[in-house]
Formats: C-alpha cells, structure tokens, sequence
C-alpha cells in the first residue's frame, strides 16, 4: 500500500480522536486521491462514502436521534408520469412521506404493467449520485423494460447528507424500525401499496454507501426483500460510527455481531477498489448466510476485458446457491459492466445489472409475509 495513504490515514485517525474534524477529512481526501491512479480518480467531493459536512460537524451529530420510524404512508395520489415513447413505460417521479421525514424517488413503471403482479428492484445510489444517473450507469431500466418488473430509486436528500450517502456507518440507521432503514422500507411498501406488485419478488441493491445500506435491509426487513444485492459495500454492522467506518473501509471489517440474516445474497466487487476494501465483500457474504457445505469456484473473462473469480456458495444440502461472490479482477470502485452515460461504472466488467437479476429471480419467496 502506498505509504503516503497510510500516513494520511493514520493522521486522519489521529485528528478524529482528537476532534479536529475538519482536518480529519481533508487527510481522507487525501489520502484517497493520492492512492487512485489520474486517470480513475472521482470528483474531490467524493468522500469515502461518509461524507464531508458529517466529517465537518460537532462530534456529537454523529450520534443524533434518527426520526421514528414511519407510521403510514403520506396519503399524496401518485405522481404524475414523466412523458416516453410509447411502449417504452414511464420513469415517474414521486416523494414518500411520514409526519417527520421523506424522501424523493424516481419509479420506472414497465409497459407490461397492469396485466399482472410484477416483481420490484430497490436500487440504492452511491454517494454523489442520484436515480437518474444510477439509472443510466446500470442501465436497470432497459433490463426491466425488456423483462417486465418496476425499479424503484431511493433519491438520499442533501439535507440529510450533504453528499448524498446513505447514513449505514451510524449506529442509529442500522436497526428495524429506526432511520433511514425503516423510511426505505416503508416507502417499498407505498410503492407496492399503490402498483400491482408481487410480494414475493421484491429485491434490493446498491452501490458502495447504497451496497452498505442494501446489505442493513437485507438484515432488518428480510420479511420484505427476498435477496440483496451489494456492489462495492459493506456487512451491515461492520461500522457504527466514524473511526470504525473508516478502518472497515480502508481494512474491511466483519461483521460486529449476531447470526447470518439468511436473506439470498450476491456480491460485486473489484480487487483494486482503493475507496471500500474488496475484503468486505466476503463479509458480506458471511454475515447473509450460514457457512455453506459446499463453495464452488469458476474464473472467467468478461466480454469487456477484466477477469473475474465467482464463488458460489450452496445450502447445506448441496442444493440451491444461497450467495454468489464476485470478485472483478483489476476493477476499482465501479459499477461492472455499466455504461459510460452514468457516473462510477466500468464497462470493462461482468454485467453486474444482468448477473443481479439472474440471481434475484432465482430466489423468490414461496410466500410472502404481509
């Protein structure tokens, strides 16, 4: 590892403890630019997936009471449908809202609906990022329009992260109920309440700050997503607040506690990710499922160019893969297989968009609790 990262993310370490949290963030900025090739670098505002102002900010907003969990839905009609050609669907804009807090969402609606439930893919964004550009990077939504099921896009607000990350390093986004965890479920269950959708094969992936909070629903509400997707993130419960979320980060970090959530899961992530560590992707894996009794290997090169290891990991009985880990070979902190017309993708990848679906579609829930 270069030793320019290390001693800046010692220092940046250094000044946390410290309280100096200013400083803290200009050293992880730092660190991270120097330890990024020119040519794969983000935007400098582009911090680590725990972004700038909460860096910035008293120490004890770290530990600040997330609003209650949402009690209903705000009762608003549906929002009106941006115009496409037809048979192309509608990609809609909407807002879901409890009496405390809400947030914005974009909601591609396919042309094969109404003519019967349709499975629904929660996709959440990356720091920085928002539905639109999510939506053009991994291109779900030409997938669900050829396939026919919704997509949902969580839109995080600037207010509630100046960089627009999803809160999963704090210990009061984590749980059931609480924070940002419950107000996406219940907007899931909004979106559902309102379309016809298919309560069994409803899903949920991420990217990154998105990954991490995919893998916290996964976890929290495995009794409304019957497989996760994480891209790039990490365990839930591998961070509860700053210092941690950085080590985990910078050295991947197990999960802190408790059993393996049980909810089918698939892991992408690159072996030159120089922003969340690739050894949290097996982390990832652990803390979903049990250890399984057998783990098959294969090796492949993508169309595109970067070679990949995919682990497949099956139930006791030797049966039904329950995980499948991807490991993008020389790949950094990207979408694999995305497009150009989005931001963070790297189309040299497996067709992480194709592979995820594949997979949630394989594990649908026989039934679906209410």
């Amino acid at each position: 590892m270069n030793l320019d990262f290390q001693r800046l993310m010692k220092a940046a370490t250094r000044f946390t403890r410290g309280g100096d949290l200013r400083a803290a963030t200009a050293a992880i900025q730092a660190a991270l630019m120097r330890n990024t090739p020119a040519r794969e670098r983000p935007p400098m505002d582009d911090v680590i997936d725990v972004h700038a102002n909460e860096v910035a900010v008293a120490p004890h907003a770290l530990h600040a009471q997330a609003p209650p969990a949402p009690s209903a839905v705000d009762g608003t009609p549906p929002p009106a449908a941006t115009a496409q050609p037809r048979g192309a669907g509608e990609f809609i804009a909407g807002r879901f809202a409890t009496a405390t807090d809400g947030r914005d969402y974009k909601l591609y609606i396919p042309p094969q609906a109404g003519q019967r439930p349709l499975p629904l893919v929660v996709m959440l964004h990356g720091c920085t990022q928002n539905p639109d550009d999510f939506a053009a990077g991994t291109g779900m939504n030409e997938s669900a329009r050829a396939q026919g099921f919704f997509v949902l896009y969580p839109a995080q607000s600037q207010k509630a992260n100046a960089h627009r990350c999803w809160n999963w390093f704090k210990h009061n986004h984590q749980e059931r109920g609480r924070g940002e965890p419950a107000l996406l479920a219940g907007m899931t269950r909004d979106v559902m309440a309102r379309h016809s959708i298919d309560p069994a094969r409803v899903f949920v992936a991420g990217l990154s700050a998105g990954g991490a909070m995919a893998a916290i629903l996964g976890e929290t509400y495995p009794d409304l997503f019957a497989a996760v997707g994480v891209h790039s993130g990490l365990a839930a419960g591998s961070a509860n607040d700053l210092p941690s979320a950085l080590g985990a980060m910078k050295r991947s970090a197990a999960k802190a506690s408790g059993s393996a959530s049980g909810v089918p899961t698939i892991v992408f992530h690159g072996d030159a990710d120089g922003t969340v560590h690739p050894g949290n992707g097996a982390h990832v894996i652990a803390a979903s499922i049990r250890p399984a009794a057998d783990v098959e290997t294969e090796q492949g090169l993508a169309a595109g160019g970067h070679r990949y290891t995919r682990h497949l990991h099956r139930g006791a009985d030797g049966g039904q893969v329950l995980a499948e880990h991807w490991v993008v070979h020389s790949a950094a902190h990207a979408w694999s297989g995305g497009s150009a017309k989005g931001s963070y993708t790297d189309p040299r990848g497996p067709d992480a968009t194709a592979e995820m679906l594949r997979f949630f579609m394989a594990h649908a829930r026989a039934s679906a609790a209410s």
